[in-house]
């Protein structure tokens, strides 16, 4: 099993390309599935994860092509001969569940695998189930699948959900697309994902409106025609790598960042010290006057400080002035790095849903193991801010997420290098 070596060296400086967004390429490449026509995305991240999406959707007779180094994905699905998606490849990958939805709308039946994914909380099926039986769908749980039908077609609805679930609203955003009548989605997640998902169905033909709101109105048409769609800028990576010279110093350039999509969390690392610019190419960051001062966050739906970030900043409030206090609300479980922060040096007391971190003058290299994907990459930042060398292994999880990050940050002066295992 592979694992990466860094050794702490200093400031760091230079320009950092940002791919295209892993989780709304996830949820893009299913909207294939909704129309006989050819679907092309552009911008696409080269991950695992886009890998087994892929053999997800070829498993349903979906036509799948990787082009120009796998920036391109050329996708067709007029020629469907499966409607169930297996559990030996639904597994791997939370966002498999998200061809539900289009299946569903499109077929009239689907047979979903409960999906699996990071050992981060539970994060079940319910809101998805809700939405789809409120436009007409029969649902019952068998033998760990889900059986869905609406042989006669989807309604549309008035529904409101629960809780704002992203994964949910484009499961139910791209079902109505093809169901009779009207959908109005209420509670929906507001996410730059599921804004650029909308931009690409309503190329495809679909009728939507207020996307980025917590009400998204879907008028269903007869069917969709193909398209060609660009992945927007991926916000988590963007948000990782502006982590880089906040914690080690130094300036570097975010290429293709754009402040919008991180709002809170670039005003969180303003709080603490940061400089933040919006250059022509995107975001110059940048840390010059000594460590940064502490800040308490609490992870919220989007357009408050995202999940997926909570982990790189713990590491960055490992090493700064003062105390501050990281609240998780949105996954249970999900302070799993913390320990190996503590390996390291850091002082973190965890406490249910709350981690209360007192910053240290400095970390130390040590063997860590990475136990998610965002996980992964706070263990790396770390080790750049870490006297001497840190050896993260199970690295597997952070090929999910981030499409060549050795090389990325050895671009900006990183001593870093992928260890091949024996």
């Amino acid at each position: 099993m592979d694992s990466i070596l860094v050794t702490g060296n200093g400031p760091l400086s230079g320009q950092i390309p940002i791919a295209g967004a892993k989780n709304a390429c996830l949820t893009l490449m299913p909207a294939t599935l909704l129309s006989e026509d050819p679907l092309t995305l552009t911008n696409a991240p080269r991950l695992s994860d886009i890998k087994t999406m892929t053999q997800l959707l070829q498993s349903l007779g979906a036509e799948v092509s990787s082009l120009q180094d796998g920036q391109v994905l050329a996708m067709s699905s007029h020629d469907l001969t499966s409607h169930t998606a297996d559990y030996d490849i639904v597994r791997k990958m939370r966002a498999s569940n998200l061809v539900l939805g289009p299946m569903l709308a499109r077929l009239g039946q689907a047979v979903v695998s409960l999906p699996g994914g990071c050992a981060i909380g539970a994060r079940p099926m319910d809101l998805h189930v809700e939405g789809l039986e409120a436009l007409g769908a029969e649902i019952e749980l068998k033998d760990g699948y889900l059986h869905a039908k609406a042989l006669g077609g989807l309604k549309g609805a008035v529904h409101e959900m629960r809780f704002a679930s992203v994964g949910a609203t484009e499961n139910i955003v791209m079902a109505a697309t093809l169901a009779k009548g009207t959908t109005v989605l209420k509670n929906a997640a507001r996410e730059p994902e599921i804004v650029d998902l909308v931009n690409c169905l309503r190329k495809m033909g679909a009728q939507i409106a207020g996307e980025g709101t917590s009400t998204i109105e879907i008028q269903g048409v007869d069917r969709l025609h193909g398209a060609t769609h660009q992945v927007v800028s991926d916000r988590i990576e963007l948000g990782t790598y502006m982590l880089v010279p906040a914690i080690c110093g130094g300036e570097v350039e975010l290429l293709g960042g754009r402040k919008s999509l991180v709002e809170s969390f670039a005003s969180k690392l303003e709080e603490a010290g940061v400089s933040i610019t919006e250059t022509a190419k995107g975001l110059k960051v940048s840390r010059k006057n000594g460590p940064v001062t502490s800040v308490d966050v609490i992870t919220e739906p989007f357009p408050g400080f995202p999940t997926d970030l909570q982990a790189q900043m713990m590491a960055l409030m490992c090493t700064a002035q003062g105390v501050s206090v990281l609240e998780e609300r949105i996954f249970e479980n999900r302070f799993m790095h913390a320990p190996e922060l503590v390996r390291m040096g850091a002082q973190i007391e965890v406490h249910g849903g709350t981690a209360k971190v007192t910053g240290v003058d400095q970390l130390k290299g040590a063997p860590v193991m990475a136990t998610d994907l965002r996980a992964s990459v706070s263990l790396i930042l770390a080790g750049l801010a870490a006297e001497g060398e840190t050896t993260v292994s199970r690295v597997y999880h952070l090929d999910r997420g981030y499409e060549h990050v050795v090389g990325k940050l050895e671009g900006v002066g990183a001593k870093i290098e992928r260890i091949k295992s024996q």
